[in-house]
């Protein structure tokens, strides 16, 4: 037990949430696949091994396209998506393409060789060559390429439409959580890039905007790890939300750690690339936020309400105060803060709000 806990603290957040997004495209492929088997054999063979379903032949199948369809997933979640980040989409889907189906022939010829193996009625020699029969005088290696290539990219588009969304949000809206507005208990950040405009004039615009993605690509690694949510960017701007609890309360002020972090271990990349050392200030707040679907053609979750517009304004108010993190009395309450990491600023104006709320500086 102790050395379980001393690895798993090691994979972070976002490591362990693509992990098991491998794991369950694996495990559906596998179902698909048996599925497929069943409903591909002569009813009479058919209903045979549905009755016996504890065949070492077909054990071994089934294994076999797990593991492989584990190392595929791997491939799309982790290595091709890292690697092609930066590549227009139409080279990355292309060279996604021809990667997949490699990968479609090389699952269909394993599963292939090791199911004639493991039935026992041919030997290694015999099993390639029942391979090179099917492929090169039939259609079954073809129907198995597109079989597999189908699922491949149907896989990828979902990952795609997936990665779009903070995680958890895709399935919200699959699932239709929120087609019906929903009132929940929130904390929401708002962070945004300081001194952007006088950046934006030093860099120029192209420079500008590699800047502003590296900087958010490096800030929302930090929220992710973090189980935020990310609700949307605007510009430089990234506003992200956790549903309220202690627990979540402790992970965005982690989170905000963790990305004043991931600039400072970036920061000579910057320097030397840019001239500039990215900068960030942030507003949190915390109460009740109403969520629902919102859009016709671009589907998306929206959230609105008093918190919303509150946490946007003490987000502006940094500059006004000179602080870089400010957060409401509604956050600090339900934190286990030392004394000298927060400094109460009083009783605040905040622009188009009738009453003032007190407001914190917080000293990471």
């Amino acid at each position: 037990m102790t050395r379980r806990r001393r690895i798993l603290p090691q994979v972070s957040n976002a490591r362990k949430f693509k992990l098991h997004l491998v794991f369950s495209i694996a495990a559906i492929w596998t179902l698909v696949d048996l599925i497929n088997f069943f409903t591909s054999l002569p009813s009479s063979r058919g209903h045979s091994l549905v009755y016996n379903l504890i065949d070492d032949s077909l054990l071994l199948r089934q294994a076999l396209v797990f593991f492989l369809s584990a190392i595929v997933a791997y491939l799309l979640v982790f290595v091709l998506k890292r690697v092609f980040r930066n590549y227009s989409m139409w080279f990355a889907l292309l060279t996604k393409s021809f990667i997949l189906i490699a990968a479609a022939v090389f699952i269909s010829f394993l599963i292939h060789v090791s199911y004639s193996l493991g039935t026992g009625n041919a030997d290694l020699e015999h099993a390639l060559g029942n391979f090179w029969y099917d492929a090169l005088n039939t259609y079954w290696l073809f129907q198995k390429v597109m079989y597999w290539l189908a699922l491949l990219l149907i896989t990828q588009i979902i990952i795609e439409v997936h990665d779009k969304y903070s995680p958890g949000v895709f399935f919200d809206l699959l699932l239709g959580k929120y087609l019906r507005p929903k009132v929940e208990q929130r904390i929401v950040m708002f962070i945004d890039l300081k001194d952007s405009t006088p950046i934006a004039e030093k860099l120029g615009t192209i420079p500008y905007f590699k800047f502003i993605r590296e900087f958010i690509y490096q800030i929302s690694s930090a929220l992710i790890e973090h189980d935020g949510i990310i609700y949307q960017y605007v510009g430089d701007e990234i506003v992200v939300s956790w549903r309220f609890n202690e627990q979540n309360t402790r992970k965005c002020m982690d989170s905000l750690i963790e990305a004043r972090k991931n600039l400072q271990l970036r920061g000579e990349h910057f320097r030397r690339r840019y001239g500039i050392t990215p900068e960030f200030r942030v507003g949190i707040h915390a109460g009740e936020v109403t969520v629902g679907e919102i859009g016709v053609i671009k589907k998306d979750l929206a959230m609105s309400g008093d918190t919303m517009n509150t946490t946007a304004r003490i987000r502006t108010a940094c500059s006004e105060l000179n602080q870089k993190f400010v957060v409401s009395r509604a956050f600090i309450d339900h934190i286990d803060l030392k004394e000298w990491q927060s400094e109460s600023l009083g009783q605040v104006d905040l622009k188009g709000k009738n009453n003032s709320i007190e407001l914190f500086a917080l000293r990471i």
